[in-house]
C-alpha cells in the first residue's frame, strides 16, 4: 500500500486509479479503509476510488495527539499528493466526522458528501465516560479477557447482532486484538474530545447524502437527521431499518443502492 507523509506521519492508502471521478471513503473508529470493500466491489469499475487508514489505525501510526480537523487536513493533503482536485467524501461514523470537517475547510474541493451513521454534535459527558472505561480495560495489563470483553462491546455497538455472527466480524475483532494501546488512545481521545459543528453546517454546500441505521449502537437515527436538516443541499435521508453503525460493513445492500442513485443524480 502507498503512503504519503502527513504532519501526523504516515498515511497508508489505496487507489483504484483510472479516469473516472474521484471517491474517497473514510472509515470508522477501530476499522481500516478495507471495510469499504463492498462498495468497491462495485464502483471501482466506473469511478476512482480511494481509501484511506486515517491517524492511528492500521498503517498510519500517529505521532501524536491529534483531532478530526487534522484528519481533514490529511484527507486533503492525499487529494493533493494525488493531484485530485475535487472528489466526493463517503465516510461512516469518524469518517463521517473528518469529511463534514474536510467541505468545511476546503468547500470547493468537494463534490459531494455522503454521510453514514455519524454526528456533528460532540460526545456527550456520559459516553465520554463509558468510552473512556472501555479504553482502561484495553490497555490494562490484566487479564486478556478485560481486552476481549472490551472487544466484544465494541462489535455489539458498532456491528450490532446480526453481522456481529459473520465471520468478517471475528477478522475485525482479531484486528482490534493487535491495535497498539497507545493509538488506540489517542484515536479514542480524538474521538470523545471533538468539537460541536452543528452551528456550521449550513456553511457545507456539496450536495449530502445521509444515511443512518435504525438500530444504530452508537449514535441514534436523530443524529443523522440534524445533519439532513442542517446542511444546504441534503440530496435525502435515507433511514436503513434494522441497519447497524458501521452500515458500510454490516448493510452494503441497501448503502449501495442508495449511494449509487446520490452519485448518479450529481452529473
Amino acid at each position: 500500500m502507498p503512503e504519503f507523509t502527513s504532519a501526523g506521519g504516515g498515511i497508508h492508502y489505496q487507489d483504484t486509479g483510472g479516469a473516472g471521478p474521484v471517491l474517497v471513503f473514510s472509515h470508522s473508529f477501530g476499522m481500516t479503509g478495507a471495510m469499504f470493500a463492498p462498495q468497491l466491489a462495485l464502483f471501482a469499475p466506473t469511478w476512482r476510488c480511494i481509501t484511506w487508514d486515517e491517524r492511528a489505525h492500521g498503517r498510519s501510526p500517529a505521532n501524536g495527539p491529534f483531532d478530526f480537523w487534522d484528519s481533514a487536513r490529511d484527507l486533503l493533503g492525499l487529494l493533493d499528493h494525488l493531484d485530485v482536485a475535487s472528489a466526493v467524501l463517503v465516510g461512516t461514523s469518524q469518517g463521517g466526522f473528518l469529511s463534514l470537517r474536510a467541505a468545511l475547510t476546503a468547500p470547493e474541493r468537494i463534490r459531494g458528501l455522503a454521510i453514514l451513521g455519524s454526528s456533528a454534535a460532540a460526545e456527550d459527558a456520559a459516553q465520554k465516560a463509558a468510552f473512556r472505561q472501555l479504553l482502561a480495560a484495553f490497555v490494562s495489563d490484566g487479564p486478556a479477557q478485560a481486552r476481549d470483553e472490551v472487544i466484544e462491546a465494541m462489535a455489539q455497538i458498532s456491528f450490532g447482532p446480526r453481522f456481529n455472527a459473520d465471520a468478517q466480524a471475528e477478522a475485525w475483532k482479531a484486528h482490534w486484538r493487535r491495535w497498539p494501546g497507545d493509538q488506540m488512545t489517542l484515536a479514542l481521545e480524538a474521538l470523545v474530545e471533538r468539537d460541536d459543528i452543528r452551528g456550521r453546517l449550513a456553511e457545507i454546500t456539496a450536495p449530502t447524502l445521509v444515511m443512518h441505521g435504525s438500530d444504530d449502537g452508537s449514535y441514534a437515527p436523530s443524529f443523522g437527521e440534524a445533519i439532513a436538516a442542517g446542511v444546504a443541499d441534503c440530496r435525502g435521508f435515507v433511514l436503513v431499518e434494522g441497519g447497524a453503525h458501521f452500515l458500510s460493513l454490516t448493510d452494503p445492500e441497501p448503502v449501495n443502492q442508495a449511494l449509487g442513485s446520490f452519485l448518479a443524480g450529481l452529473g
